[in-house]
């Protein structure tokens, strides 16, 4: 099963484009607590990309909380905690991506199907905060 895609002529960093994908992966349950991810060198390997590309990429997951580095076990996705660094900041870059959209013209019950449409496709037994 492939969860990790780049596009090397994207004009989103890869370190960026491995973040998301993982964050997505974890989100949907394809990776759960305890799930290892490939060591660095051999991700940039089949990526054909610099090591420390993915470095940086793994860096900012175990920043949000979301991974644990470790010499012996590798990188390995941790469960969700309540004080993660995380929690303090999606509010405004919620709100920045929100911003943009309507900057850009999307209205707004789009952008609310949009995000409705977003949540629902991530793992079902993630609890649910809305009525």
């Amino acid at each position: 099963m492939v969860i990790l895609s780049v596009d090397l002529a994207s004009g989103v960093p890869i370190y960026q484009q491995l973040r998301d994908r993982i964050t997505e992966a974890i989100a949907e349950g394809v990776l759960v607590e305890g799930s290892s991810l490939p060591a660095t060198r051999a991700l940039a390997a089949d990526f054909g990309i610099n090591f420390h590309t993915v470095n940086k990429a793994y860096d900012l997951l175990r920043q949000q909380g979301l991974i644990r580095l470790n010499r012996k076990t590798g990188a390995v996705v941790i469960a969700a905690s309540a004080d993660s660094p995380f929690r303090a900041e999606w509010t405004a870059r919620a709100r920045t991506l929100l911003a943009e959209a309507v900057a850009q013209g999307v209205p707004a019950d789009e952008v609310l199907t949009t995000c409705r449409s977003v949540l629902d496709s991530f793992n079902a037994t993630q609890p649910e905060d809305t009525p």
